[in-house]
């Protein structure tokens, strides 16, 4: 089967999964934050993130650094104040939460990341990449530069 076959149907599995998790949500949420949790929860095994936690993270100084995340990734995560920084605004957050995990267990090395990450909990590496990931995107489709 070609990949993007698979992955269309992946993504087809994924959205009804996610889509039948926020009807299952019975503590008196309105339905439109039962979306927002469960398109912020991780495939990394990790609770559903809460988006207003996240950008309260996204300011706090990590006492690793003294730096917040968007000190140098810009208030929504769009403005990184380096060009070699990525933008977060609107990423999966999914890949933002592997992203955090690897940082935090050393897997991925960063002179700034690793240190920052290396105290979160998985609350918060799930609340900050659901911020993240809510936030507009600025990201591009490089198939469509083809």
């Amino acid at each position: 089967m070609p990949k993007a076959v698979h992955a269309s149907r992946l993504a087809i599995v994924l959205t009804a999964v996610l889509g039948l998790s926020a009807c299952a949500g019975g503590d008196g949420s309105s339905e439109a934050e039962a979306g927002a949790e469960a398109r912020a929860s991780s495939s990394a095994g990790l609770p559903p993130g809460r988006i207003a936690t996240g950008e309260q993270l996204a300011s706090a100084k990590g006492k690793a650094t003294g730096q917040s995340c968007v000190d140098c990734h810009g208030p929504d995560g769009n403005a990184p104040i380096d060009a070699s920084y990525p933008k977060l605004g609107g990423q999966y957050p999914d890949y933002l939460a592997h992203a955090l995990q690897e940082y935090r267990s050393g897997a991925r090395q960063h002179a700034l990341m690793t240190p920052q990450a290396t105290d979160l909990t998985d609350q918060q590496i799930a609340d900050l990449a659901a911020y993240f990931g809510s936030r507009p995107s600025q990201l591009k489709d490089l198939h469509e530069a083809f």
